[in-house]
């Protein structure tokens, strides 16, 4: 058994400390977040120290995940622990399905009840949260969050950073591009070029999407 580090003491961490717990593979189990001084322990688990302290405790912890809401800066941290020497894992809750073909990415965590299915590959520090779906031959670039209860279907592709809201549906074969925010309940049926915010069903602009509400309230 061996032991993890987790960066951030939020919510998102203590699910990440919750899978990990529940996949009883680790010796001990601790955190780093930059609120150490107030936050003691979470789930059990202490805070040890803040995010700058990180390589200090490379004799301690062999394995480190972050677990942070911004991909980029997921991102960041998974480089800057890689380059401490630290392992970064693949977080699998026991209560989850991922298919043996697929390729899982180190600090990617998933959650109970998703689904991960034949040929999907998620990037590095993806979030497949609770009762996710990723269907067959999906690609996530690195930093991708799918929010729990959303559903990709075949071959769609995400581009890095991007965030997949919660409820919303991704239609097979789409194509959503890096740093796009497609908000809760959206079907996204059409491809999403970087950067923009979808919304609606089906998902337009964000922009767009308020002038059409607009003109529906007349």
């Amino acid at each position: 058994m061996t032991s993890l580090l987790i960066l951030g003491a939020g919510g998102h961490g203590k699910v990440v400390a919750d899978a990990a717990l529940a996949c009883n593979c680790w010796r001990e189990i601790a955190f780093l977040d930059d609120r150490s001084e107030v936050l003691r322990d979470v789930l059990g688990c202490p805070v040890v120290g803040v995010f700058d302290s990180l390589g200090a405790w490379t004799a301690r912890f062999s394995h480190a995940v972050v677990a942070v809401g911004s991909g980029r800066t997921r991102i960041d941290l998974i480089q800057t622990a890689t380059q401490f020497g630290f392992i970064v894992p693949t977080i699998v809750h026991p209560h989850s399905t991922v298919s043996p073909f697929a390729v899982m990415s180190p600090g990617t965590v998933v959650m109970a009840g998703a689904v991960v299915n034949a040929d999907a590959v998620v990037g590095p520090g993806g979030i497949i949260n609770t009762a996710a779906t990723i269907d067959h031959d999906c690609r996530l670039e690195a930093g991708v969050h799918v929010c729990p209860g959303a559903h990709l279907a075949g071959g769609v592709t995400v581009g890095a950073r991007s965030w997949i809201g919660i409820g919303a549906s991704v239609k097979q074969g789409a194509h959503i591009g890096c740093d796009v925010t497609v908000g809760a309940g959206a079907t996204v049926i059409d491809d999403v070029p970087d950067g923009l915010i979808v919304v609606g069903t089906p998902a337009r602009p964000l922009a767009r999407a308020a002038t059409n509400a607009t003109k529906l309230s007349r």
